[in-house]
């Protein structure tokens, strides 16, 4: 796994300022379309999980990458793209929609506040929202608890145009702390031949709207996860992301020094 720290993501950064002022005409005019967001995972029903997602969408395709620590071991999480595409707001629940009072927020306990499946984040196959409870598709946490997913796949274009209003939700949690999922919680609301442990949600995230070019604070943590890039790869992935931002952040240093200069 190559994690980036943040004193090397920032000298890199301001190394590569220059070249990118430079080349700044030369960019297509078709990276204006494309969008980069970062999603933060916090944690549900006191499962200790969280998660850091980032999301590129270019067009129709959209590629999604996640770091998860703090998940069940050896067990598989399933994982969703929730929200709605018309407009309606919904967001990560609170302890508040617990409204049996066992103490856990199911998933269908949970709905009206996520809103229902968009995309399920599988590993291979379907994507749909048929593929929600495909257990045997979903990926599966190491023996630390930590999880890395990546995958890219086409969206639909409301998808697309209403990305910004969707959200990101893992499942699977460990109520009585034995390492894997069973029955004392009871079984699941949405199918009673899983336990409720394996669909509550684990975390939840809010996309956070970025232009083109915005990275994590200190970097992008990759592993060995379906799909996922080399460490010379995400580097080269990780400059390209940060080209336009640098060219926006130069052009506002321009524009403010002008400014100085004229009323001096």
């Amino acid at each position: 796994m190559l994690v980036i720290p943040r004193h090397i993501a920032r000298i890199t950064a301001l190394a590569a300022l220059p070249a990118a002022l430079t080349l700044g005409a030369a960019v297509p005019a078709t990276a204006a379309e494309d969008q980069a967001y970062q999603v933060d995972l916090e944690t549900l029903n006191e499962s200790g999980a969280s998660a850091t997602a980032l999301v590129s969408l270019e067009g129709r395709e959209l590629t999604v990458k996640i770091q998860a620590e703090g998940l069940v071991p050896g067990a598989p999480h399933a994982q969703h793209i929730h929200g709605s595409t018309e407009g309606h707001d919904f967001h990560c629940p609170d302890p508040s929609a617990d409204e049996d009072n066992d103490g856990i927020v199911s998933t269908v306990e949970g709905l009206p506040d996520y809103g229902d499946i968009n995309i399920s984040l599988t590993t291979e196959g379907d994507t749909s929202k048929d593929s929600g409870l495909a257990v045997d598709r979903f990926p599966t946490a190491d023996q630390d608890g930590n999880l890395t997913y990546e995958r890219t796949l086409t969206v639909s274009q409301d998808v697309a145009d209403h990305f910004k209003d969707l959200h990101i939700v893992q499942h699977g949690i460990d109520v009585n702390g034995n390492g894997k999922y069973d029955n004392e919680a009871g079984m699941s609301p949405l199918d009673d031949k899983l336990p409720l442990e394996a669909t509550a949600p684990a975390n939840c995230g809010m996309v956070k709207g970025a232009s083109i070019g915005e990275m994590p604070e200190g970097g992008v943590e990759t592993g060995t996860g379906p799909g996922t890039e080399t460490p010379a790869d995400t580097s080269s992935t990780l400059m390209a992301l940060g080209g336009a931002g640098l060219l926006a952040a130069a052009a506002t240093t321009i524009t403010v020094r002008r400014r100085r200069s004229e009323s001096a």
